[in-house]
């Protein structure tokens, strides 16, 4: 279900992750029934931080970009999940268009797609790409750093199917791998013959992150109970604020006043649970990725005092996109390290698989801050061939990245759900 590691952390495991491997079978029978009541998205990465009190996510992307952090073992497990994700629709696929970001000059961004493209192809598929790009007219060869090539192709709308090359490649499936966060491109809209994977209300065009996290607050609560623990020890706190103008500082005073109402929240939590840290929440752009418009606050005071250069640097995100709406949510500070950094595991999924994942390691960021930023490397998490089964070696951290795949599943659930309520052909009951 969730592949185990040959690279882990050191140190023992919680108290938490320790109740989780002893409720497996229990755990895996829940998740067997919850995908037989909901549809996962076709691929997700999760952010996971581990508090040694709790273990809880901090985002979750539904377009990932990471697949070039991946640990080459992962190959075998993510062409499975894949394959079995194209089945559901498309059984007799033979063609499969990928249409990545704009932009074109990340080596990082496109080496993942060059994996994405591998894994895609080892299903048995015939996989071209496709540029949203205007300036991709004609089939254009790019060179990556690693010798290998990537071609990108205009795309061709043609009735309600998108196509390349005067329609001779007519795929009858799209995955996106680009977070529309520049909106919804008009060739997307109205495709009725062709699955578009993930559907385009799963874009920044439409998606929100407190949606989301309203969703998993669902998921946790549920499966909290299952297991008979708190779901706070898995889930983080977090409101919005709409209609934030930060350049205007409109709507200044009722971020304060949420962020303060957030932090008396954690603040009861950690005197339930005797915990001596500080407590803090992260505030970030309701929509959006890459690690943009996101800061620490430890007191509403922090949100009236902001600088010029916070304020600008929190008023927009990818895109030029400006921000309006905020979410604020549970700080988790991480206690993992590695080789010095401060550290956070990713888990990434295809259909409703952990088929690897990786530690985002930041030498310049501390337990208490955003990782995704700039200093952060990334370190592969690699498997072992066989399982630990004597319960004497559950301390080596062999197992650890079980919990991180229970908290991956439990976000993918419920992005699943999110996407369910979200979809604008959705019938109402």
């Amino acid at each position: 279900m969730v592949p185990h590691l040959r690279t882990a952390l050191t140190g023992p495991l919680s108290e938490l992750e320790a109740k989780m491997l002893d409720a497996t079978p229990t755990i895996e029978r829940w998740f067997r029934l919850e995908w037989q009541e909901h549809t996962p998205p076709f691929y997700s990465s999760v952010d996971v931080r581990n508090a040694g009190f709790k273990l809880a996510p901090v985002d979750t992307n539904l377009f990932p970009g990471g697949f070039n952090n991946l640990a080459d073992e992962m190959f075998p497990l993510a062409t499975q999940a894949a394959m079995a994700a194209i089945e559901k629709y498309c059984p007799d696929a033979r063609n499969l268009l990928i249409i990545p970001e704009k932009h074109t000059r990340n080596q990082f961004y496109l080496q993942n797609v060059a994996q994405l493209s591998k894994i895609m192809r080892l299903t048995g598929l015939n996989v071209r790409l496709g540029s949203l790009s205007d300036e991709i007219t004609e089939p254009t060869v790019l060179e990556l750093t690693n010798g290998e090539t990537l071609t990108l192709e205009p795309l061709e709308r043609n009735g309600r199917r998108i196509t390349l090359d005067h329609g001779k490649f007519d795929p009858c499936t799209i995955l996106l791998n680009n977070d529309l966060s520049g909106g919804q491109p008009l060739i997307l809209e109205n495709i009725r013959e062709q699955h578009l994977l993930p559907p385009l209300h799963a874009g920044w065009t439409v998606r929100r992150k407190s949606t989301h996290f309203t969703a998993y607050d669902e998921v946790a609560k549920k499966f909290g109970k299952m297991l008979g623990i708190d779901p706070w020890l898995l889930n983080a706190y977090h409101t919005n604020v709409n209609g934030v103008d930060f350049h205007e500082r409109a709507g200044e005073d009722e971020l304060a006043t949420a962020v303060e109402a957030t932090l008396k929240k954690i603040t009861k939590k950690y005197k339930e649970y005797g915990i001596k840290d500080d407590p803090f929440v992260i505030v970030k752009a309701d929509a959006g990725t890459y690690g943009m418009g996101i800061m620490t606050v430890r007191s509403p005071d922090d949100i009236r005092d902001l600088n010029r250069k916070q304020r600008n640097k929190m008023a927009v995100i990818k895109e030029g996109l400006e921000v309006q709406d905020l979410l604020i949510q549970e700080g988790v500070p991480t206690i993992e390290r590695w080789d010095g950094h401060t550290t956070e595991p990713v888990v990434y999924m295809i259909d409703r698989y952990v088929v690897g994942g990786f530690y985002r390691a930041n030498s310049e960021k501390g337990h208490d801050e955003n990782l995704n930023s700039s200093g952060m490397r990334f370190e592969p998490l690699s498997f072992i061939s066989e399982r630990v089964h004597d319960p004497e070696d559950l301390n080596t951290m062999h197992n650890r990245f079980y919990q991180y795949g229970v908290v991956g599943r439990l976000a993918m659930l419920a992005a699943s759900l999110e996407l369910e309520r979200t979809d604008p052909e959705r019938e109402e009951v």
